[in-house]
Protein backbone atom coordinates (compact mmCIF):
# COMPACT_ATOMS: atom_id res chain seq x y z
CA UNK A 1 0.00 0.00 0.00
CA UNK A 2 1.25 3.33 -1.53
CA UNK A 3 0.96 5.71 1.98
CA UNK A 4 1.24 10.17 1.21
CA UNK A 5 4.79 11.56 1.65
CA UNK A 6 5.89 15.12 1.67
CA UNK A 7 7.77 16.19 -1.94
CA UNK A 8 10.16 18.02 -1.83
CA UNK A 9 9.67 20.92 -3.84
CA UNK A 10 10.23 25.13 -4.10
CA UNK A 11 8.57 28.18 -3.67
CA UNK A 12 7.65 29.25 -7.21
CA UNK A 13 8.10 32.92 -6.91
CA UNK A 14 12.38 32.99 -6.33
CA UNK A 15 12.14 30.64 -9.56
CA UNK A 16 9.91 33.04 -11.64
CA UNK A 17 12.65 35.58 -11.25
CA UNK A 18 15.84 32.95 -11.84
CA UNK A 19 14.53 31.05 -14.41
CA UNK A 20 13.67 34.49 -16.89
CA UNK A 21 16.71 35.85 -16.49
CA UNK A 22 18.79 33.06 -17.01
CA UNK A 23 16.98 32.24 -20.78
CA UNK A 24 17.60 35.96 -21.18
CA UNK A 25 21.28 36.00 -20.23
CA UNK A 26 21.66 32.69 -22.50
CA UNK A 27 20.38 34.12 -25.24
CA UNK A 28 22.59 37.71 -24.75
CA UNK A 29 25.50 35.04 -24.58
CA UNK A 30 24.30 33.21 -27.88
CA UNK A 31 24.17 36.89 -30.11
CA UNK A 32 26.92 38.77 -28.38
CA UNK A 33 29.79 37.00 -26.82
CA UNK A 34 32.53 35.44 -29.31
CA UNK A 35 33.70 32.03 -29.50
CA UNK A 36 32.08 28.48 -31.25
CA UNK A 37 31.82 27.38 -27.99
CA UNK A 38 30.86 29.89 -25.43
CA UNK A 39 27.83 30.45 -28.13
CA UNK A 40 26.82 27.01 -27.22
CA UNK A 41 26.95 27.06 -24.15
CA UNK A 42 25.18 29.95 -23.38
CA UNK A 43 22.22 28.03 -26.21
CA UNK A 44 22.58 25.50 -23.80
CA UNK A 45 22.02 27.09 -20.54
CA UNK A 46 18.79 29.27 -22.27
CA UNK A 47 17.06 25.70 -23.23
CA UNK A 48 17.18 24.40 -20.14
CA UNK A 49 15.91 27.76 -18.40
CA UNK A 50 13.19 27.52 -21.08
CA UNK A 51 12.87 23.91 -19.93
CA UNK A 52 12.59 24.55 -16.12
CA UNK A 53 9.66 26.80 -16.88
CA UNK A 54 7.37 24.13 -16.87
CA UNK A 55 8.33 22.97 -13.58
CA UNK A 56 5.51 25.65 -12.05
CA UNK A 57 2.44 24.73 -11.27
CA UNK A 58 -0.01 25.99 -8.46
CA UNK A 59 -1.37 24.98 -5.27
CA UNK A 60 -5.09 26.04 -3.83
CA UNK A 61 -6.39 25.70 -0.29
CA UNK A 62 -7.42 22.02 0.43
CA UNK A 63 -5.51 20.74 -2.58
CA UNK A 64 -2.74 18.76 -2.98
CA UNK A 65 -0.60 17.49 -6.01
CA UNK A 66 0.97 14.25 -6.22
CA UNK A 67 4.31 14.11 -8.05
CA UNK A 68 5.41 11.37 -10.53
CA UNK A 69 8.70 10.39 -11.83
CA UNK A 70 7.95 8.45 -15.05
CA UNK A 71 5.61 6.43 -13.04
CA UNK A 72 7.70 6.80 -9.61
CA UNK A 73 5.91 8.58 -6.60
CA UNK A 74 7.62 11.18 -6.13
CA UNK A 75 5.92 12.80 -2.45
CA UNK A 76 2.58 15.16 -2.54
CA UNK A 77 2.75 18.39 -2.25
CA UNK A 78 0.17 20.66 -0.45
CA UNK A 79 1.88 23.98 0.13
CA UNK A 80 -0.39 27.11 -0.70
CA UNK A 81 0.73 29.26 -4.00
CA UNK A 82 3.11 29.54 -6.58
CA UNK A 83 5.18 25.90 -6.51
CA UNK A 84 8.60 24.67 -8.38
CA UNK A 85 9.46 21.10 -9.36
CA UNK A 86 11.79 19.04 -11.35
CA UNK A 87 9.57 19.91 -15.00
CA UNK A 88 9.82 16.16 -15.89
CA UNK A 89 7.45 15.38 -12.63
CA UNK A 90 3.72 14.56 -13.84
CA UNK A 91 1.19 17.01 -11.21
CA UNK A 92 -1.83 15.37 -10.57
CA UNK A 93 -4.58 17.65 -8.73
CA UNK A 94 -6.41 16.02 -5.71
CA UNK A 95 -9.03 18.19 -4.04
CA UNK A 96 -9.19 17.78 -0.48
CA UNK A 97 -12.11 19.55 0.25
CA UNK A 98 -15.34 18.12 2.07
CA UNK A 99 -17.84 16.72 -0.38
CA UNK A 100 -21.02 14.98 -0.22
CA UNK A 101 -22.30 12.09 -2.18
CA UNK A 102 -25.79 11.69 -2.32
CA UNK A 103 -27.00 8.25 -3.45
CA UNK A 104 -30.27 7.88 -5.70
CA UNK A 105 -33.17 5.91 -4.59
CA UNK A 106 -32.27 2.78 -3.77
CA UNK A 107 -35.09 -0.13 -3.82
CA UNK A 108 -33.94 -3.12 -1.74
CA UNK A 109 -35.77 -5.08 0.94
CA UNK A 110 -35.28 -4.60 4.65
CA UNK A 111 -34.62 -7.44 7.15
CA UNK A 112 -38.51 -8.41 7.65
CA UNK A 113 -38.43 -8.90 3.69
CA UNK A 114 -40.97 -5.62 2.88
CA UNK A 115 -39.80 -3.39 -0.01
CA UNK A 116 -38.48 -0.29 0.77
CA UNK A 117 -37.11 2.62 -0.76
CA UNK A 118 -34.29 4.34 0.69
CA UNK A 119 -31.03 7.01 -0.16
CA UNK A 120 -28.19 8.43 1.70
CA UNK A 121 -26.15 11.29 2.14
CA UNK A 122 -22.20 10.42 2.38
CA UNK A 123 -19.92 13.78 3.71
CA UNK A 124 -16.56 13.06 2.86
CA UNK A 125 -12.68 13.73 2.01
CA UNK A 126 -9.31 12.55 1.02
CA UNK A 127 -6.99 12.32 3.39
CA UNK A 128 -3.91 10.40 2.06
CA UNK A 129 -3.75 11.17 -1.65
CA UNK A 130 -1.77 8.52 -2.43
CA UNK A 131 -3.84 5.89 -1.30
CA UNK A 132 -6.94 7.93 -3.06
CA UNK A 133 -4.87 7.89 -6.85
CA UNK A 134 -2.41 4.40 -6.79
CA UNK A 135 -4.89 2.14 -4.74
CA UNK A 136 -8.35 2.16 -6.64
CA UNK A 137 -8.66 3.66 -10.66
CA UNK A 138 -10.71 6.39 -9.78
CA UNK A 139 -11.58 7.43 -6.29
CA UNK A 140 -14.63 9.58 -7.02
CA UNK A 141 -16.53 6.37 -8.53
CA UNK A 142 -15.45 4.09 -5.75
CA UNK A 143 -16.83 6.39 -3.24
CA UNK A 144 -20.08 6.20 -5.11
CA UNK A 145 -20.13 2.20 -5.49
CA UNK A 146 -18.87 1.63 -1.95
CA UNK A 147 -21.39 3.67 -0.50
CA UNK A 148 -24.60 2.26 -2.56
CA UNK A 149 -23.39 -0.78 -1.63
CA UNK A 150 -23.10 0.16 2.10
CA UNK A 151 -26.90 1.39 1.87
CA UNK A 152 -28.13 -1.62 0.60
CA UNK A 153 -26.20 -3.98 2.72
CA UNK A 154 -27.41 -1.52 5.52
CA UNK A 155 -31.23 -1.27 4.76
CA UNK A 156 -31.42 -5.13 4.54
CA UNK A 157 -29.53 -6.16 8.27
CA UNK A 158 -32.66 -3.93 10.00
CA UNK A 159 -36.74 -3.42 9.46
CA UNK A 160 -38.14 -0.57 8.40
CA UNK A 161 -40.31 -0.21 11.30
CA UNK A 162 -40.43 -2.48 14.61
CA UNK A 163 -44.73 -2.25 15.73
CA UNK A 164 -43.19 -3.32 19.84
CA UNK A 165 -40.75 -0.83 19.71
CA UNK A 166 -37.81 -3.02 21.04
CA UNK A 167 -35.39 -2.95 18.16
CA UNK A 168 -33.22 -0.60 15.55
CA UNK A 169 -35.54 0.50 13.16
CA UNK A 170 -34.01 2.23 10.13
CA UNK A 171 -37.58 4.88 10.64
CA UNK A 172 -37.43 5.12 14.51
CA UNK A 173 -33.34 4.94 15.17
CA UNK A 174 -31.86 7.73 12.67
CA UNK A 175 -28.69 8.41 15.12
CA UNK A 176 -28.16 5.37 15.44
CA UNK A 177 -28.55 3.77 11.93
CA UNK A 178 -26.71 6.75 10.66
CA UNK A 179 -23.65 5.79 12.76
CA UNK A 180 -23.60 2.51 11.63
CA UNK A 181 -24.07 3.16 8.12
CA UNK A 182 -21.08 6.05 8.50
CA UNK A 183 -18.41 2.65 10.16
CA UNK A 184 -19.55 0.74 7.24
CA UNK A 185 -19.10 3.57 4.52
CA UNK A 186 -15.80 4.10 6.25
CA UNK A 187 -14.22 0.70 6.51
CA UNK A 188 -15.04 0.13 2.79
CA UNK A 189 -13.47 3.61 2.06
CA UNK A 190 -10.30 3.55 3.84
CA UNK A 191 -8.25 2.09 1.44
CA UNK A 192 -8.99 4.26 -0.69
CA UNK A 193 -7.70 7.47 1.37
CA UNK A 194 -11.22 8.58 2.74
CA UNK A 195 -12.35 9.91 5.59
CA UNK A 196 -16.27 9.53 6.11
CA UNK A 197 -17.35 12.30 8.34
CA UNK A 198 -21.12 12.07 8.22
CA UNK A 199 -23.35 9.90 6.65
CA UNK A 200 -27.41 9.98 6.94
CA UNK A 201 -30.52 8.74 5.69
CA UNK A 202 -31.82 11.14 3.80
CA UNK A 203 -35.12 9.43 2.41
CA UNK A 204 -37.03 6.61 3.07
CA UNK A 205 -40.16 5.13 2.52
CA UNK A 206 -42.29 1.58 1.58
CA UNK A 207 -42.22 0.72 -1.98
CA UNK A 208 -45.22 2.23 -4.02
CA UNK A 209 -46.56 -1.51 -4.17
CA UNK A 210 -46.72 -2.27 -0.07
CA UNK A 211 -47.29 1.37 0.79
CA UNK A 212 -51.00 1.73 1.04
CA UNK A 213 -51.17 -1.65 3.01
CA UNK A 214 -48.54 -0.39 5.44
CA UNK A 215 -50.44 2.94 5.84
CA UNK A 216 -53.03 1.17 6.69
CA UNK A 217 -50.89 -1.18 9.26
CA UNK A 218 -49.32 1.87 10.73
CA UNK A 219 -52.63 3.79 11.49
CA UNK A 220 -54.16 0.22 12.99
CA UNK A 221 -51.34 0.31 15.67
CA UNK A 222 -51.71 4.04 16.36
CA UNK A 223 -55.50 3.44 16.93
CA UNK A 224 -54.58 1.07 19.03
CA UNK A 225 -52.08 2.61 21.12
CA UNK A 226 -54.37 5.69 21.32
CA UNK A 227 -57.41 2.82 22.37
CA UNK A 228 -55.04 1.93 25.18
CA UNK A 229 -53.96 5.22 26.39
CA UNK A 230 -57.89 5.91 26.55
CA UNK A 231 -59.10 3.04 28.23
CA UNK A 232 -55.97 3.07 30.78
CA UNK A 233 -57.51 6.79 31.27
CA UNK A 234 -60.84 5.71 31.76
CA UNK A 235 -60.11 3.38 34.39
CA UNK A 236 -58.31 5.61 36.47
CA UNK A 237 -60.97 8.08 36.60
CA UNK A 238 -63.96 5.34 37.28
CA UNK A 239 -61.34 4.25 39.82
CA UNK A 240 -61.46 8.02 41.71
CA UNK A 241 -64.80 8.48 41.10
CA UNK A 242 -65.79 5.10 42.95
CA UNK A 243 -63.39 6.16 46.04
CA UNK A 244 -64.43 9.45 46.27
CA UNK A 245 -68.18 8.59 46.52
CA UNK A 246 -67.58 5.97 49.10
CA UNK A 247 -64.98 8.36 51.17
CA UNK A 248 -67.58 11.16 51.09
CA UNK A 249 -70.48 8.37 51.91
CA UNK A 250 -72.42 10.63 49.51
CA UNK A 251 -74.16 7.25 48.18
CA UNK A 252 -74.28 3.94 49.24
CA UNK A 253 -73.58 1.34 46.13
CA UNK A 254 -73.87 -2.07 46.17
CA UNK A 255 -71.81 -4.24 43.69
CA UNK A 256 -75.01 -4.50 40.83
CA UNK A 257 -74.48 -0.56 40.67
CA UNK A 258 -71.05 -0.17 41.01
CA UNK A 259 -70.92 -2.60 38.05
CA UNK A 260 -73.64 -0.84 36.29
CA UNK A 261 -71.73 2.83 36.64
CA UNK A 262 -68.67 1.25 35.95
CA UNK A 263 -69.66 -0.09 32.91
CA UNK A 264 -72.02 3.43 31.61
CA UNK A 265 -68.52 5.82 32.56
CA UNK A 266 -66.38 3.66 30.54
CA UNK A 267 -68.77 3.87 27.66
CA UNK A 268 -68.87 7.36 27.65
CA UNK A 269 -65.16 7.86 28.86
CA UNK A 270 -63.81 5.47 26.08
CA UNK A 271 -66.89 6.22 23.04
CA UNK A 272 -65.54 8.12 19.77
CA UNK A 273 -69.07 10.07 20.22
CA UNK A 274 -70.45 12.55 22.34
CA UNK A 275 -73.07 10.43 24.69
CA UNK A 276 -76.66 10.69 24.85
CA UNK A 277 -77.65 10.77 28.77
CA UNK A 278 -80.80 8.88 29.54
CA UNK A 279 -82.46 10.10 32.52
CA UNK A 280 -83.46 7.33 34.55
CA UNK A 281 -87.15 7.81 36.61
CA UNK A 282 -87.27 5.12 38.94
CA UNK A 283 -86.42 4.74 42.48
CA UNK A 284 -82.38 4.81 42.79
CA UNK A 285 -81.33 1.86 44.73
CA UNK A 286 -81.53 1.24 48.11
Amino acid sequence: MQNETTASTLSGYPMLAILPLTVLTGVAGTLILGGVAIKILSLIVALLALVCLAGFYMVAPNEGRVLQLFGQYVGTDRALGLRWANPFYSKQRVSLRIRNFESGQLKVNDSAGNPIEIAAVVVWRVVDTAEAVFEVDDYEDYVAIQSEAAIRNMATSYPYDDHEGESITLRGSANEIGDILKAEVQDRLGKAGVEVLEARISHLAYAPEIASAMLQRQQASAIVAARGKIVEGAVSMVEAALAQLTERQIIDLDAQSKASMVSNLLVILCSDRAAQPVVNSGTAPG
